[in-house]
């Protein structure tokens, strides 16, 4: 398996992993367990790191063009917005309807954006 495979392989991983803790913590019940928690936050952060380390790397090999940079900045916004109404949510507090279907939606989009990057990355020639 080639590097491209492998990155991709990898953030379908950290995906997969995010949205089985995420299930997990959900059925968890509130409060939240404090170790489930940790676990979807950490595996999360992982993910963000991972992600802007490829892009990074992508970057330094042959310069990233414009529609590259938009999808990655596109990405790492619906990233950050599924990572705000999370933390909003897994603070204990009555939080608006909207703020649990935010969260609810934005992971997808986060998904389909980091997919759209990924290929676009690692699709170069």
């Amino acid at each position: 398996m080639g590097t491209i495979q492998l990155r991709v392989a990898g953030a379908g991983l950290f995906y997969l992993f995010i949205f089985l803790s995420g299930y997990w913590l959900s059925h968890s019940g509130k409060p939240y367990n404090v170790i489930i928690l940790t676990i979807h936050k950490l595996i999360s952060l992982a993910a963000v790191v991972f992600l802007v380390i490829t892009i990074y790397q992508i970057n330094h090999v042959a310069k990233l063009g414009a529609i590259e940079w938009i999808a990655s900045v596109v990405a790492g916004l619906f990233f950050l917005g599924t990572i705000i109404t999370g933390g909003l949510l897994s603070t204990g507090k009555p939080m608006p309807a909207a703020i649990l279907r935010l969260h609810q939606v934005t992971p997808f989009l986060t998904v389909l954006s980091t997919a759209a990057t990924l290929y676009l990355l690692l699709s170069r020639k």
